[in-house]
């Protein structure tokens, strides 16, 4: 039985990957920072490190054959950016798989990294990129045009009765379900893919989003459009007037709105039944 350590197993994909490779008969060690996060997770075994502290890793993955990690932070905490996460814990769980001879790694980067190399969030992952490609470990980076949870803000905006949209809203994004980009993933790792871009089988405009979001609660459609002159103001001030933890995830955000996000596409969960559900699940009503 081939085995897999996936790190950041407990977040919003690393749970989809635990149920993915154990589906495909893999033995899965899932790294966790705490036991008590891992309810319900589908792995073999749970092991707890801190990635960012390189030797609480040692010897974790000894006779292991593929790391795959989606490890990373949406939020810098007090003391922890993306820089001590995204690259180096990412670094250190590559350093440990060298010396394991780990036969490869596997990574989850975001598409077009390159237009969005200035951010700190994105310059993070880039950098640890760089690193593992020049690595002696062969290596998968799976670069998604974002996840359906990303999109769960509109929903939210929707239910509080208007979407607020910066310029046209008619830039386009394809995002994809965390249990369809968990099979992108094995299947890449199977196949030895090097790089592979990839996003959900439907593409929106922003616009189109916002439509989605309130037709799913029944709501109807209020979307104000906001000049794209702010969202430019509120990246050069967001960095001087919020904490990071605020303008970290905001001037990621307020960036990747403004290009097109769209890859190659893959699966089958849609967004609207996605929407349905959080509705269900939620017991949202509709505020008119």
């Amino acid at each position: 039985m081939k085995t897999v350590f996936i790190a950041g197993a407990t977040g919003y994909l690393g749970r989809y990957l635990c149920a993915e490779y154990s589906r495909r008969g893999w033995y899965v060690i899932a790294l966790v920072r705490s036991a008590k996060t891992a309810v319900a997770l589908a792995a073999s075994s749970v092991v707890e490190a801190e990635a960012t502290q390189p030797e609480s890793l040692t010897g974790l993955m000894d006779g292991v054959d593929l790391v795959v990690s989606a490890l990373g932070i949406t939020q810098q905490a007090d003391g922890v950016g993306y820089r001590d996460v995204d690259y180096q814990a990412n670094l250190n769980l590559l350093h440990e798989a060298e010396r394991a001879r780990v036969g490869r790694f596997a990574y989850l980067h975001v598409l077009n990294a390159a237009a969005l190399r200035d951010l700190p969030l994105v310059a993070a992952k880039a950098d640890f990129v760089a690193a593992l490609r020049s690595s002696r470990i062969a290596s998968t980076v799976v670069a998604p045009s974002g996840y359906f949870s990303d999109i769960e803000d509109v929903l939210s905006m929707a239910r509080s009765g208007r979407v607020w949209l910066f310029g046209s809203g008619l830039t386009r994004m394809n995002p994809i379900h965390g249990a369809d980009l968990a099979h992108v993933v094995a299947d890449a790792t199977d196949a030895g893919t090097a790089w592979q871009d990839v996003g959900g089988p439907e593409t929106f405009t922003q616009v189109e989003l916002a439509e989605l979001a309130f037709a799913s609660i029944g709501a109807p459609i209020r979307i104000t459009h906001l000049p794209d002159a702010l969202r430019r103001c509120a990246l050069s001030l967001l960095p001087w007037v919020t904490p990071r933890r605020v303008h970290g995830p905001a001037t990621f955000f307020l960036s990747a709105c403004a290009i097109d996000m769209v890859a190659p596409p893959q699966g089958t969960h849609r967004l609207s039944e996605h929407f349905k559900a959080l509705r269900d699940a939620q017991g949202l009503e509709v505020i008119r």
